[in-house]
Formats: structure tokens, sequence, C-alpha cells
């Protein structure tokens, strides 16, 4: 695995000289993880943050009561607690694979020295950070404005990036509830009450979009009342 053109494919990092890539090459760590390791807590101290290589992770956060909620799940390329190295330096939530995942691990200190000799780092890291916050201003609105037939059409929408008819889940149905702020059963009342007014047509984990239309319609409707 070339994991020197998968740094260039990060957001993160583009634009990034060879030279630059070297510095960040010499910091990182490189490690596998069995699904369901917990690679980090809630309120603990941050030591660094990660990229998926391989595999899924998931972020979550629990309740009183223990009760999981999924707030990402992360993809291969994709990066996980860069903004827990800032302020008070603590992980806002918990993190573990969803299956056998390959990590690469960026450790704290020694990218808070890169970013202060590099300003294209620094620069992309602070996109990087309002493209989060802006995610997460969306996750919030839509859990306090939209019903979960909205949720989920936004969530299709997303996944199929306004283009594709066909899109796999890549996560359980459970997962996705627990992603949509919902339960199980709910999600699949909503999935087959979508596909009887013809919006998609569901086999398993793969979703076919019948109307791109009508389903982000949906996704852009708020509650009633």
């Amino acid at each position: 695995m070339n994991y020197r053109q998968i740094l260039k494919n990060v957001p993160l990092f583009a634009g990034l000289s060879e030279s630059d890539l070297d510095d960040l090459m010499a910091i990182v760590r490189i490690n596998e993880h069995p699904r369901g390791e917990l690679l980090f807590s809630d309120g603990e101290e941050a030591a660094g943050f990660f990229i998926v290589l391989d595999g899924k992770v998931k972020v979550y956060k629990l309740s009183p009561e223990g009760k999981e909620r999924i707030l990402h799940v992360i993809q291969p390329g994709g990066t996980f607690a860069e903004a827990a190295i800032f302020g008070e330096g603590l992980y806002p939530a918990y993190a573990e694979p969803l299956q056998a995942s390959k990590l690469l691990f960026l450790p704290k200190d020694a990218f808070l020295a890169l970013l202060r000799d590099n300003s294209r780092v620094s620069i992309n890291m602070i996109a990087g950070l309002s493209k989060f916050l802006r995610q997460f201003a969306n996750q919030i609105e839509d859990l306090t404005f939209k019903d979960v037939p909205s949720r989920l059409s936004r969530y299709l929408m997303d996944l199929s990036r306004g283009a594709k008819q066909t899109v796999v889940l890549p996560i359980s149905k459970s997962q996705l509830a627990s992603n949509l702020g919902t339960v199980s059963e709910t999600l699949s009342r909503t999935l087959r009450k979508l596909s009887e007014d013809d919006l998609i047509s569901v086999s398993g984990k793969t979703v076919e979009i019948i109307d791109f239309d009508r389903l982000e319609e949906l996704a852009e409707k708020c509650k009633e009342g």
C-alpha cells in the first residue's frame, strides 16, 4: 500500500510538496486494529488524530444509560479526532473500528510542530476544521428540525453524491439507525414507506434511488408543527 499517495489524496494534505510529505511521513505511525478495539474514550486526553487507510471506524457518544449514538462512520481516506488536538485537548467521543482496520496515527506534539513550520498544512487544517463544523451544525439542524424520513433521504443523497443511482449502505441498518438518531424499527418502517412511494428500492444493504428529485425534496423538508 502506497501510504505516501494516500496522504496526497487526503484534503488536509492537498498541495504539499514532496519535501513536506517527507516531513509528514517522518512522524506518522501505521497500526492495525481489530474490530471493536477502543481507540480512545470520551474525555480522554488527546494524543493525536487518525486517518483510515483500510477498514471503517465509528465515532460515537454514550448516553448516561449506556445507549450508543453513532456520530460519524469514517471510511478509507477519512480523518477523525483532528479537532481534539486543539483547545482543551480532549477527545469528545469514543472511537472503535467496525471491522479490522489499518490506521495512520499522527502524534499531537509532532504534528503541532509541523503546523508551526508549514503554512500550507496550517491553512488546510483550518479549512478542514471549518468543514467539520459545518457538517456538525448540519447534523444538529437535521436532528432538531427534521424527521426520520428527511434525515434518511439526506443520508442517501449524500451517499450517492447526487449522481449514483445505486448505493450500498456502508454500515448495518442498526448502526444507520443510531447515526440518524432513531431505532431500527423506525428505520425499517421508513425504508418500507420510501419504497412504497417509489422513491427508492431496497435489497439488503443495496439501495436504488428511483426518484432523485422527490428524494431531495424530502431531504429538505422540516418537521411540521
